[in-house]
């Protein structure tokens, strides 16, 4: 399989991840991720939730709808969403909330791991090819 098609690949699969969890924030799923909004957050917590699914079904269709002109900085959208959420990762940590399965203290820690792997996969599947970057 060529570079561009696995890049490709992962991008509309982070991009499908991403509506769905937007979706499931505006549904199924906005109590567990109140759970994850920091206190210090100046809004109500399921405002909070409903809009950051606004938001993550937006930049969702937006990878997955990218076009050769505009993945990357798509892509970087992505990668600062994920790190201006990261604070909600912490306060379920510190504040020893239970959402998604995560019901210890050592999963909610294992879960910050995560959170750049999703950085690095935005940046990652939406950048320029290893060959373009060295010219």
């Amino acid at each position: 399989m060529k570079e561009k098609d696995i890049k490709t690949t992962a991008r509309i699969i982070l991009g499908a991840g991403l509506v769905f969890a937007g979706i499931s924030h505006l549904t199924f799923a906005r109590k567990e991720f109140q759970a994850q909004v920091p206190d210090v957050i100046p809004l109500k917590k399921d405002d909070t939730v409903v809009y950051s699914g606004f938001a993550e079904v937006a930049m969702g269709s937006a990878l997955i709808l990218a076009n050769k002109k505009n993945k990357e900085t798509i892509g970087k959208i992505a990668a600062a969403f994920f790190t201006a959420v990261f604070p909600g990762n912490i306060s379920q940590l510190i504040n020893h909330r239970s959402a998604f399965g995560l019901d210890t203290d050592g999963k909610r820690f294992a879960r910050l791991f995560f959170q750049p792997v999703l950085v690095y996969w935005a940046l990652k599947s939406t950048g320029k090819k290893s060959k373009e970057i060295t010219k």
